[in-house]
Parts: structure tokens; sequence; C-alpha cells
């Protein structure tokens, strides 16, 4: 049977990632549907995202736009009830600010491969970007452990399957070398064990 449910998106990114490992931890079946040209200014190329970002999922005639809508429709679609944990529950500063410096670490990530072949890599913006990235890498490393420590039982949160392929990510694409984060290391390798994430490694479509 064709499954309901098609993910758009691009295997070489962190946040369609994301939802891919949501979708096989919750044994949601779909299908994956590969942008294939990130300049098209179609947002038909996109899910329909007018936004032309990604990733996207098809719920028969609906849309869903972004990793986090996304993840809450998968779990309430999904037959299997799973303990998630949100970031809304993160309600210490620890973990509030863990999730929040991870999913900017994202974005940030994005602006600078973005903007690799662009005279404004080298400006002093683009010098500020690095800068947030690798401080917020600084404050995970030092805090991953306290954090994970005391999240509520759970059998998934969004904050680790973020965490997870922002760190991945990073050496997927040579934005910061990470021996020098022993512990997001240590974490990743933990999380490696899940199939969801052995099944969904970065490669180009």
């Amino acid at each position: 049977m064709t499954p309901s449910f098609s993910i758009i998106g691009r295997s070489s990114s962190h946040f369609t990632r994301v939802v891919r490992i949501f979708a096989l931890e919750l044994e949601v079946a779909h299908a994956f549907e590969p942008v294939s040209d990130l300049r098209s200014l179609l947002a038909s190329d996109y899910g329909q995202n007018p936004s032309l970002r990604m990733p996207v999922l098809r719920a028969g005639s609906d849309e869903w736009f972004g990793a986090l809508n996304i993840c809450r429709a998968l779990h309430r679609m999904a037959k299997r009830e799973r303990r998630v944990i949100w970031p809304e529950q993160l309600t210490t500063p620890l973990l509030a600010n863990a999730q929040e410096l991870t999913l900017q670490a994202m974005a940030t990530g994005v602006e600078l491969i973005m903007s690799r072949d662009t005279p404004a890599d080298g400006s002093a913006y683009a010098t500020k970007r690095r800068a947030s990235l690798e401080n917020s890498l600084r404050w995970l490393e030092a805090r991953i452990d306290a954090a994970l420590s005391t999240l509520p039982a759970r059998d998934l949160s969004y904050l680790e399957v973020t965490l997870y392929c922002l760190t991945r990510h990073l050496t997927f694409r040579d934005l910061v070398e990470t021996a020098s984060f022993p512990r997001l290391r240590a974490f990743c390798e933990v999380f490696e064990a899940r199939p969801s994430a052995a099944a969904t490694p970065f490669v180009f479509d």
C-alpha cells in the first residue's frame, strides 16, 4: 500500500532528519520526496510551503510546514502511544535554554551554509553568526550531561533529536570541528544506537 503521508525535504537537511526520525520512532508509515532544486522559487517544489522552506508533511490534502509542527502532527497520527517530551515541557532554565540554543544553532548553521558562496561570507554579520554558533556549542557542551539527566521519563524528546541532528550535521557540512566537543559526540554515539538514526544518514539527494 502507498503510505498516506509524505515527508518533503532533503536528506542533507538536519531539520528534515528530525522529522524523519520522529516518523520512524512513532512508526508512522510515510514516503520521502526530495526537494530537487533549492534555487526554485515555486512553492509547489516545497510541498506548497509559501516560505520556500522545508521540511513539509503532506497528509492527504493537507500540508504541515516546519519540523516542530510536523513532529506534533506525526505524534497525533501515530497509532502507538509514545511518551514524547516537547519544548514547552522544558520548564527549567537549563532545559529551556538548551532547546533554544540547539534550534538557534541549527538555523545559524543553515545561514552559514547559504552564505558560503556569497560576498557576505566575509562580512561582520557572518563573523557574528559563526561566533554565535560556536558559543552556543560551547554552552551546550558544558551543560549537556546535566540537562539530559533532568529530562522527565520519556521514549523520545524533541531536545535530544534536534541536538543529535545538529551535532552530526556540523561534521557532515564541515561547519565546525566537533573533536573539541566530546560530551556532544558521546551523546550522539549513544543516540545513534536507535534504528531511526541509523536509517536516516545525511547524504546529498
